[in-house]
């Protein structure tokens, strides 16, 4: 029996319908944010409100794209803040 090659049905995709240039935007817009908050956490533990007001951003675009970092491990949940409110979020070292 011939071994299959992992992701050949996607490579295949790809080279015969391309990607979108929509999709390379988003990829590109995940990276920049994805730096924006790693960056921001390498200073430190932050809460989500922090990370808002550092980042300059909206509360539910940190919270999708925080949430996505912590999915995929680069992010992880620190302790909760001394109000026993919110949690800090860290890098996963």
């Amino acid at each position: 029996m011939e071994e299959v090659e992992k992701g050949k049905t996607a490579k295949y995709l790809r080279d015969k319908i391309g990607v979108s240039e929509q999709a390379k935007d988003n990829l590109k817009e995940f990276a920049r944010i994805k730096k924006s908050i790693t960056d921001a956490l390498a200073e430190g533990d932050m809460t989500i409100d922090q990370l808002t007001t550092k980042l300059s951003m909206p509360k539910p675009d940190v919270v999708y794209y925080l949430m996505s970092l912590v999915k995929y491990g680069v992010v992880k949940t620190g302790d909760i803040d001394d109000m026993d409110e919110y949690y800090t979020y860290k890098l996963n070292k």
